[in-house]
Formats: C-alpha cells, structure tokens, sequence
C-alpha cells in the first residue's frame, strides 16, 4: 500500500492520519486541508513522533493540492463543519453536502480506483453524497458509524460492570446517532450475554447514553469528538490494508438487504481489501425490524432534501 490520503485536517482527520502513520500501514498518509499550513503543520508535528513512536509511514501535509494525492488506495473524507452546540446533524446538510461533493469530485480525478471511508456529517447521508459523486460501485463507497457508536457502547458497558472492554462484542444497526438501533442480544462479555450480567434498566441506560453519545461530548466541549472517531476511521483502513476480513458495522448501502432499497445505513459487513465483500443479514425479531425500518425512514428524509437540493450533474 503505496499511499493513503486523509482529507481535512482538522481533529478528526489528523487523529486518523496519525493513527493510520502509528500503524505503519502504509508508506506515505497524504493529509489534505483547505486552510493555509494546517495540513502542513500537523502532518509536520505526526512525522516528528515516527522515531519517538517507532513507524517509517511518511505523513506529508498539503492545502489543496489533490495532484498529491494521485494514486491513492484508500481516501478517508473527513471534511465539513463540526457540530455545535444544539446543532442536530441535519442541519449540517446544507453545508456540508456541497464540501464534500467537491472534495469527492476532486478525489476521483487523481484516484479513479479508490475505495472512499467517509467520516463527515450527518453521516448516513454524507456517504449518500460521496456515492452519488464518485459514481463508484457501493462496496467501494461507505461511512464510518457502527463501529463508533459501539466503541461507545462497549466503554460504557465496561464501565458499568467494571471489566474490559477488550472481551466486550457488540452490534448496533441503522442511521448514526438518535435513530440506531441497538441489539442487547447480541452483546456479550467474553461470551457471556449482557443481559445475563446487567438488568433491562441498565441496559436501556446504556442504550439511551449510546443513542446521545455524540450529543454528550458536543455539550461537554462545545464541539463534535476525534479521538474515537478517527480511531474508528482507521481501524476500517487498516481492515481493507491487512485484508482482515473484519465483521464490522459500516454504513453500506442497502439493495434489498433487510427488506430496505437505496439507502444508506449501518449494518454489519465483512470488510477486507476489496470494501464491502459482504454484507451480513441478521434474523432480526418482529420490534427490531420495526426499529430498523424506522431508522431507514429516518435518514431517507435528509437523502430526499439532499435529492432536491439537486446537487449532483445529471
């Protein structure tokens, strides 16, 4: 892997530049931004650790220069504005949908055979953008959420019965944020189900928390959270680098999987070098379909503003 490109180097973006750099997953992260010496300067600041941290990965930073990002496998789109206080994410639609359509459109010209991780806001229908742009196959255009909202999930979990969360397995479906749909029964602790270690109350507490998990640290700091998500950004790099075949929950595009067509939501994939090679579909009970139907209907009313605000060459 000759060349993985970050695009926005604000929080989010430089986390996942210097996670995938910690990983020596690549020879050379390419780290893109629109203001003048920030790529630069925190692609400069990343490179200075290699030797303290131990990796060769070359971290270069550029301002809008997508000539340096030719050729690249993987591009990680991270642009946009963050959120802010009583923000919802739809309302970053406007915004947001015209950032990265350009961003994607630019991507494309110097890597036609990228597989594109988007990690921009509202999520679910910022992926939807990116898809609709780059005119890619869906296994090769998706969004970084699941595996998020249950690092999130799982931390709280840990928290609750004082373990580690390294022996915690969980998987939640559906839009990113208020509309996910969790799936308790399919939580466990070393193999153990949850619900035979915490009661229906403090499971839904957890659930709930989950549900408001960017919310809380929104209200906390004043503005959207990095470090997990560029963490989680770059665990599903590393799983296309390395192959791994990791069952993960990834906002995919749906075709008729759990009875739902033409939108984007998380659901479990097996993702490995090619994207998306698969995607899993769970037995879900008759109140857990209902959830996911809901949730789909959801993010297909901020895919329709997008849709009429016709944004996209015909």
């Amino acid at each position: 892997m000759k060349k993985i490109t970050v695009i926005g180097a604000g929080n989010v973006g430089a986390t996942c530049a210097n996670v995938i750099a910690h990983k020596d997953l690549t020879r050379e992260v390419v780290l893109v931004d629109i203001k003048e010496g920030v790529a630069e300067g925190k692609a400069l600041d990343i490179w200075q650790t290699s030797s303290i941290n131990n990796f060769n990965t070359r971290v270069v930073g550029v301002t809008n220069d997508y000539l340096k990002t030719k050729g690249s496998s993987i591009v990680v789109i991270t642009s946009g504005l963050p959120r802010k206080p009583g923000m919802s994410r739809d309302d970053l639609i406007k915004t947001n949908a015209s950032i990265v359509i350009d961003v994607t459109q630019k991507v494309i010209k110097y890597s036609p055979e990228a597989i594109i991780i988007v990690v921009s806001n509202p999520l679910d229908v910022m992926t939807y953008a990116v898809y609709k742009a780059a005119r890619k196959h869906s296994s090769r255009v998706f969004g970084m959420a699941g595996i998020l909202d249950t690092g999130r999930y799982k931390a709280f979990v840990a928290e609750a019965l004082d373990v580690s969360p390294k022996d915690i397995q969980s998987l939640l479906l559906g839009g990113h944020g208020d509309s996910m749909v969790p799936l308790p029964r399919f939580t466990s602790v070393a193999g153990i189900p949850v619900t035979d270690l915490l009661n229906k109350e403090e499971i839904d507490k957890i659930v709930e928390r989950t549900k408001k998990g960017g919310g809380e640290l929104v209200n906390l700091m004043g503005t959207s959270a990095w470090y997990a998500p560029g963490a989680a950004a770059a665990s599903m790099v590393e799983a296309i680098v390395d192959d791994q075949k990791r069952i993960f929950p990834v906002c995919a595009y749906l075709d008729g999987e759990y009875g739902l067509n033409d939108v984007y939501m998380g659901v479990p994939v097996k993702l490995g070098a090619k994207g998306i090679e698969e995607i899993i579909e769970l037995k879900l009970t008759p109140d857990e379909h209902k959830m996911l139907q809901e949730s789909a209907e959801s993010v297909k009313v901020t895919m329709r503003v997008l849709d009429d605000m016709k944004l996209f060459e015909e």
